[in-house]
């Protein structure tokens, strides 16, 4: 069995890994890369597999960076069954097609541009008309039961407590009498979140895949002080007579912090504030979340029984659809709370809500998510003293603020502690989904305190399952190496140059010299 790392490789995006049995090819997520502009440069051009070939894909949960390119999948020849709980799939529904609108908008503005200067014009990865037409692939599965792919594949869901439907994978393999269990963890949720549950556990694994976006940090805010903390900030904002700008994204984030706002205001401390949600796809996945209340945890679903009404609706609330209605709370200079989307900054309505406000001293924009390395919110968070935006240089004189408590991520301590509650301990685990620094960090505390031997694998590196369950690194062919950026090339280049020189110093057996060294010159042919 061969194990193929497409995407969230020393990497929080384009979640992506394939499985190959030999006679059947089972992909566990198809995600968009999301970031900087040499790691969004992955989503276009031929996936780096055939897609023809992809028999099951299985799909952690909604968001984008773990469902963005199913489209394209599709629209390049997939047409094998992909498999989600049924939220999952409502989600990704109204999810992908609005991806594809915004592909579809950035393509028509970049190419009004190109148009002028004469230059070749640009199509988008994929359109909302194709999201649409990827949708008739769904087969839904509900949490906890276990189903047969085929004669040697099984698979069951149990809930992540990430967003709405996700998922944790737990796949058995049968190969040559003998049965292997992958576990792949998806994103862990926070515990102790509002709407949904905490994350489940497993009994046991052979080989377990383990998220780390937060694999090197604590929340540093308690989830109890989340909502004093955003409490003070609107007030503190207002009083100067500025607006409150949140980039959220549009699912599970915005819904927690409509939950949060309105326990201040049930608890009397916001009065009469006025409160909008500027993302038509966060609108209708508010709507989603109040129909699926069986998704929901206990004390938010008596909460739901109990008024009659869903908790997500409060007063003062305004969904803002319409861009002339979006356009309009830019003519707002205080008093407003406006939610809005991307998430990361990088696209939609966020955008103008930031270049209307960011150079204001009164006003606040207030993080609540995770910020992607080189995106815009990124570049915010970490100081930068002017930004571009729309082709504008704005300065940044507003108040930034960050409330890591509203995370649907698990911390490290989290994320430990899931792993301690294995009764049967995985013999490798893979970390993945996070920046270099944070897999490595998480890795190196796994090893220390389970002494479990952990892998952080590089984009488009794969590894061998051999009978005995040991596990081997296979040489990347030239093929793929010719994706790797030429920072990746570095990297992997000085990787194989350090351990060539270990295995001088170690005497390690020629063979595996020669096969390192096959590796080093296909790179430097290559480069040349």
């Amino acid at each position: 069995m061969e194990l193929i790392f497409y995407g969230a490789a020393k990497t929080v995006t384009g979640s992506c890994f394939l499985i190959n049995t030999g006679a059947t090819k089972l992909m566990v997520d198809c995600g968009m890369f999301q970031g900087s502009k040499k790691i969004k440069e992955r989503n276009y051009g031929d996936f780096p597999f055939d897609p023809t070939d992809i028999d099951f894909l299985i799909l952690t949960h909604a968001h984008i960076d773990h469902s963005g390119l199913i489209p394209k999948l599709v629209k390049h020849g997939f047409e094998g069954q992909i498999l989600s709980t049924g939220a999952t799939f409502d989600l990704c529904s109204i999810m992908l097609p609005d991806s594809g609108y915004i592909q579809e908008m950035e393509i028509e503005r970049k190419n009004r541009k190109l148009r002028r200067a004469g230059k070749p014009l640009l199509e988008p990865i994929y359109t909302s008309n194709d999201a649409y037409k990827s949708m008739k692939y769904f087969r839904t599965i509900d949490y906890g039961l276990m189903v047969s792919l085929n004669d040697c594949i099984s698979a069951r869901f149990i809930d992540a407590g990430h967003i709405m439907g996700s998922a944790i994978v737990e796949l058995w393999i049968k190969e040559q009498n003998q049965t292997h269990k992958l576990v792949f963890t998806g994103d862990l949720g926070n515990f102790n979140q509002p709407i949904i549950n905490d994350p489940n556990t497993v009994d046991e694994a052979d080989f377990l895949f383990i998220e780390s976006t937060y694999g090197n940090r604590l929340h540093d805010d308690d989830n109890r002080d989340k909502e004093e903390i955003l409490y003070n900030i609107i007030k503190e904002t207002f009083e100067k007579g500025g607006n409150v700008i949140i980039p959220a994204f549009a699912v599970e984030r915005t819904q927690d912090l409509l939950y949060s706002l309105n326990n201040l205001i049930e608890k009397g401390k916001l009065k009469g504030v006025d409160i909008f949600v500027d993302s038509p796809l966060a609108i209708s996945a508010t709507e989603i979340f109040c129909r699926n209340i069986q998704y929901f945890d206990e004390e938010t679903r008596i909460k739901y029984e109990v008024s009659g009404e869903c908790p997500l609706f409060l007063p003062n609330l305004q969904f803002t659809r319409t861009a002339e209605e979006s356009k309009q709370l830019n003519e707002r200079k205080s008093g407003a709370i406006i939610i809005s989307a991307s998430g990361m900054c990088d696209a939609g309505r966020i955008k103008h809500h930031l270049k209307h406000n960011l150079w204001r001293q009164e006003s606040t924009i207030l993080f609540v998510g995770y910020q992607a390395d080189g995106t815009l919110g990124r570049r915010i968070l970490d100081g930068e003293k002017s930004v571009r935006i729309h082709g504008e240089e704005i300065t940044v004189n507003a108040r930034i603020e960050n409330i890591n408590g509203f995370s649907s991520h698990s911390d490290q301590r989290s994320l430990l502690d899931w792993v301690g509650k294995i009764s049967n301990p995985p013999k490798k685990i893979f970390i993945v989904h996070g920046e270099e620094e944070s897999s490595l960090a998480l890795a190196d505390k796994i090893n220390q305190i389970f002494d479990i031997e952990t892998v952080v694998p590089d984009y488009l590196e794969s590894y061998l399952i051999k009978e005995d369950l040991n596990v081997e690194p296979v040489t990347i062919p030239e093929q793929l190496i010719s994706k790797l950026t030429i920072e990746e090339l570095r990297g992997y280049y000085k990787e194989l140059i350090d351990k060539l020189d270990s295995m001088i110093t170690d005497y390690i057996d020629e063979e595996k010299y020669n096969e390192l060294y096959e590796k080093l010159r296909a790179i430097e042919k290559l480069a040349s």
